[in-house]
């Protein structure tokens, strides 16, 4: 069972978010300016206001 994760205002500049599951997840303002989403599954996630400037989303799901 996952549990859906609550980012929501998180810094996360720069970090390695490399195939992470974030399916639904709420990050909505969180700042995500440089990180490394590269194959990331965020499916049906919450980016409202997120910063993804810089952002790697090579291979990222985006699909809802």
């Amino acid at each position: 069972m996952f549990c859906k994760a609550n980012l929501r205002g998180a810094y996360l500049s720069e970090a390695d978010l490399r195939w992470a599951y974030l399916s639904e997840a709420d990050l909505r303002w969180a700042y995500l300016s440089g990180a490394n989403l590269r194959g990331a599954y965020l499916s049906e996630a919450d980016l409202h206001g997120a910063d993804l400037s810089k952002a790697n989303l090579h291979g990222a799901n985006l699909r809802g």
